[in-house]
């Protein structure tokens, strides 16, 4: 049992409740597949690839590489500190009576705080801001419908998505500090 439980806010139980009323399992086993592009394992698999990719680009894409593999391991790790730290039980542990409804693979029950899917999203997202307006949006967009399956499946409250977008956006920008990321767009 981690040291600090947090209670989700009326508005957080508001919505769960009426995603758990009218969700139909049609949406459910799209947002159960869709869920996968925020996974870590994903994630970690797809940045490495990147960074191998970039070592025989120019200086620039290197340091890219370098900060997304970078980025994408600080925000794999960091979920699993928050959760020691922070107890909280998920949505679908408490809608409908019990575990009926809840994203596939939250064994842990009481591991909501925060959404790790959300954080990768959000220092993904962040990432995204030095890229042209078209590619920058569809990101945004993408990163948006990915974070909204864990509210579908009822496997993070509202509020533990928006905190990880939130620490994921701030993770990113205070690695850039160190990598370098961004600057030479600036130039």
């Amino acid at each position: 049992m981690a040291p600090f439980r947090i209670r989700p806010t009326r508005a957080d139980i508001e919505i769960a409740k009426r995603i758990s009323d009218h969700t139909r399992p049609e949406v459910e086993q799209i947002a159960k597949i869709l869920t996968w592009g925020a996974d870590e394992h994903v994630l970690c698999a797809l940045a490495a690839g990147w960074w191998l990719y970039s070592r025989h680009r120019g200086a620039r894409h290197r340091t890219d590489g370098n900060h997304i593999l970078l980025t994408t391991v600080v925000v794999t790790l960091l979920p699993h500190l928050l959760k020691a730290v922070f107890d909280q039980k998920r949505p679908g542990r408490l809608m409908n009576g019990g575990p009926l409804r809840c994203a596939p693979f939250s064994a842990n029950p009481c591991a909501a705080c925060a959404s790790g899917h959300a954080i990768h999203v959000g220092a993904l997202a962040s990432a995204a801001a030095v890229l042209p307006p078209a590619k920058r949006n569809l990101a945004w967009s993408i990163g948006a419908v990915l974070v909204l399956t864990r509210i579908v499946l009822l496997a993070h409250w509202t509020s533990d998505v928006i905190a990880g977008l939130a620490i994921g956006a701030a993770v990113e920008r205070l690695l850039r500090r160190w990598t370098g990321f961004g600057l030479s767009r600036r130039e």
